[in-house]
């Protein structure tokens, strides 16, 4: 029971094949209480798919580019617990325009950047209220380290995300709280569907793995998230875990 007595808030539960889902699974069979963020039309796929949990969860809307939701966030979670102990993000979103760079106009980068990087920042200090005895906050991410095809401005906001993990790591670790990504290789979640031409690093990514990959498979990203989440990695912090099959080793 890796997390028995914790009590998690995790965002990004959309379908079953989330890696979100699959951490709050993991989360609840390992012991811990689990409470799901959505918002507007979603929250009502949300508390659907929340139904194939273990145990039903509560799910708090949070609309993370909503600075009142932000703001009241702690305490309509209190309505539910008393604290947190560690807190996933699973939040990643860019107009079809981000998904070309020398076009992609700066309305929607801005966007972009916001709901996918900034909101790290935003959703760990508005989490900061119940996490006084300290916690894990873990962020999923798609290797910045190099310009992928069809990513684009995503691929710029995942390298100010990246960046944004370190400084949040470095102002929250004398909090007791440590920062950390996983870095997952590509996974057909309904978000990697709409990137246009995803299908490009299904086709290539198992491949180049020396471990093998299985763009349907979950289960290993949500595996490394637990862990994170859990009390094993004490004084670790500000890092990114490859959960990819080894392809960020591997030369072309």
């Amino acid at each position: 029971m890796l997390l028995e007595g914790k009590t998690l808030l995790i965002t990004g539960v959309l379908m079953d094949s989330s890696i979100a889902f699959h951490v709050a699974k993991l989360a609840q069979e390992e012991g811990a209480k689990v409470i799901l963020t959505s918002f507007g039309r979603t929250m009502k796929i949300t508390q659907t798919i929340a139904k194939r949990l273990p145990e039903l969860p509560p799910v708090v809307e949070l609309d993370v580019s909503d600075q009142s939701h932000l703001d009241s966030l702690a305490e309509r979670l209190r309505e539910h617990t008393d604290s947190l102990d560690g807190v996933l993000h699973s939040i990643g979103f860019a107009p079809q325009g981000a998904f070309n760079f020398l076009e992609g106009s700066w309305e929607d980068v801005a966007t972009a950047i916001q709901i996918s990087s900034y909101s790290l920042k935003s959703l760990g200090v508005a989490c900061l209220p119940l996490m006084s005895e300290g916690g894990s906050i873990v962020g999923l991410t798609f290797d910045a380290k190099f310009a992928w095809p069809v990513y684009d401005w995503m691929g710029v906001a995942k390298a100010a995300f990246e960046s944004t993990n370190r400084y949040l790591a470095r102002d929250l670790g004398p909090k007791g709280i440590r920062c950390n990504l996983v870095a997952a290789g590509p996974i057909r979640t309904t978000a990697a569907k709409s990137i246009p031409g995803f299908e490009q690093f299904e086709r290539v990514w198992d491949e180049r793995a020396p471990l093998g990959w299985d763009v349907g498979d979950p289960v290993p990203t949500a595996k490394a998230c637990t862990v994170l989440l859990s009390d094993w990695f004490p004084a670790t912090t500000g890092e990114i875990v490859h959960v990819d099959g080894g392809v960020h080793a591997m030369g072309q």
